[in-house]
């Protein structure tokens, strides 16, 4: 059992028999009362990130995870299917499980995340940024708008739809962010 001196980010812990992860956290000493540590909880499992203060001394039970390489092969109706990269060893998980999956392709390198003590995935994680290929966008047309901030929207290869500036083609190949779902650049080739 650790306690409230041992609370730092990253660290995960099981609270209201759920896991979360501290993303942020607080020691206060006021100047009466006594000391405690303002935090802020992130859900392993659905991404919800809660406030939570705990007295100063108070026991937490701290939890091991673990993440590991994945590659995408293909979803079916039972849910996404990876393989280990150094194993081999072949997981299916449902759709809930991964943070975007409409930014999924084909040989996709992900990160699983596990819980240690039960060696059961709890999360598929996309890296920051994915590169994808844009198969339908209108075409921009110059002096199409008031401002230079105009936005358009594209259809990528996996069939997500992301909004991309007006000089964006079809057939480019763009930087996605999977944590915003936005455009970031213009891939060069």
């Amino acid at each position: 059992m650790a306690t409230t001196a041992d609370i730092r980010n990253g660290l995960c812990i099981e609270f209201n028999n759920d896991l979360y992860t501290i993303v942020d956290f607080q020691h206060v000493k006021p100047g009466k009362g006594p000391a405690f540590v303002r935090t802020k909880l992130k859900n392993i499992k659905t991404g919800k990130v809660i406030d939570n203060t705990f007295s100063a001394g108070h026991k937490i039970n701290t939890q091991r995870i673990e993440r590991r390489g994945y590659q995408f092969l293909y979803n079916d109706d039972v849910g996404y299917n990876f393989m280990h990269t150094e194993t081999f060893e072949q997981l299916s998980i449902p759709k809930e499980m991964i943070n975007t999956p409409d930014l999924l392709k084909e040989g996709q390198e992900v990160e699983i995340v596990y819980h240690t003590d039960t060696d059961t995935p709890l999360s598929c994680e996309l890296p920051p940024f994915v590169v994808l290929e844009i198969t339908y966008t209108e075409p921009g047309i110059k002096g199409d708008t008031a401002s230079s901030t105009a936005l358009k929207q594209a259809t990528l290869e996996t069939g997500a739809i992301v909004n991309v500036p007006l000089f964006i083609e079809q057939g480019e190949k763009i930087k996605v962010d999977t944590r915003t779902y936005s455009y970031s650049e213009r891939v060069k080739e």
